[in-house]
């Protein structure tokens, strides 16, 4: 039996060989479609809607409001440029508004950028560049620094140099807990994420880590190795804020073991451990957040959490904890 530890260091050979692909588009110019949900995201929506539209090959920026009451509109509509469109959601969720804006998006690639979060100049160059030497990938994805409420740096993931992540078929990698984090550090093909459903609307929390692995089961990942996203760390996120727990996560991962599309493409006998695997990655997360807002007596009763998962899994999680703390 492969333990949930072990899951995490499966080589490529212990996956399936791919399923019938998407047939893939070739296109000389590729243009990305930048997708913002929106809600009450007055602090901050201002700062992100620059930082996509100053990206070269963003064709179009979509903001989607999902029933805010401050001043989000008023921002956007203050924003001049031709790109810059807005529609609305009527509260119906982040996930609708996100398909919302993919159904009305008209570039090769999609990238689903939260509202308080921010690109790094030359994001989308650098994502599109991992593209054009990944022609078979439906995904492309990197990495991201953290930022504070007033947009301090506080990561220091720039001392993880040679991090590398997974490219190609990374199912059973994926399958076993989202490395991917957060949508704006992701382009995905317009094409497959339309033929994919988008994403649940049923899922309140880990609606993307859903949608990446019924990617996933279509066609392969690249990764570019670039910190391309300040991702903003604060209480007010929809998976920081104080009252979340792992119980609030764990839908989704009954989700994901529930889909017959992912499932038809996992090794047999996986499932079992890749979804335990994936509880212990969602406890420690839990645990790596709770730590980041000072919430220590927590963080240690989810380390216990999965050390009753997996005993073989706590050194691992607590290592990654303790990096945490230091903002790595």
């Amino acid at each position: 039996m492969i333990t949930a530890d072990e899951v995490l260091e499966l080589p490529a050979a212990s996956r399936v060989a791919p399923a019938t692909r998407l047939p893939l588009p070739v296109t000389p110019t590729p243009s990305v479609s930048v997708v913002i949900p929106a809600k009450n995201a007055a602090a901050y929506i201002g700062e992100t809607i620059a930082s996509a539209l100053a990206q070269d090959d963003v064709g179009e920026v979509i903001v989607v409001d999902d029933g805010s009451t401050d001043d989000t509109i008023a921002i956007v509509h203050a924003m001049r440029d031709p790109r810059l469109r807005m529609m609305s959601n009527d509260s119906a969720g982040v996930s609708a508004a996100r398909n919302l804006g993919a159904r009305h998006a008209s570039g090769d690639w999609l990238l689903f950028l939260d509202a308080d979060d921010r690109l790094r100049p030359g994001a989308v160059a650098a994502l599109l560049t991992a593209a054009r030497g990944a022609p078979r990938a439906v995904l492309v994805y990197g990495d991201y620094n953290t930022i504070d409420s007033e947009g301090r740096q506080i990561g220091r993931r720039d001392l993880l140099k040679k991090r590398s992540k997974p490219s190609g078929d990374v199912l059973t990698r994926l399958a076993a807990g989202n490395f991917i984090v957060n949508g704006g550090i992701v382009i995905t093909r317009a094409e497959a994420f339309r033929a994919v459903g988008g994403f649940d609307v049923s899922l309140r929390y880990c609606e993307d880590w859903h949608c990446w692995c019924r990617l996933a089961a279509i066609g392969e990942f690249e990764f570019a190795p670039k910190l391309l996203l300040d991702y903003r760390v604060h209480t007010a996120n929809t998976m920081n804020a104080g009252v979340r727990t792992p119980h609030d996560f764990f839908p989704a991962v009954a989700r994901v073991f529930d889909d017959g599309l992912i499932l038809a493409r996992l090794p047999e006998g996986m499932a079992g451990p890749l979804r335990q695997a994936a509880e212990v990655h969602l406890v420690t997360y839990s645990a790596m957040q709770a730590v980041r807002f000072g919430r220590y007596r927590q963080a240690f009763a989810y380390l216990a959490m999965v050390g009753r998962r997996s005993l073989k899994s706590l050194p691992r999680a607590a290592l990654r904890v303790l990096l945490t703390r230091f903002g790595i």
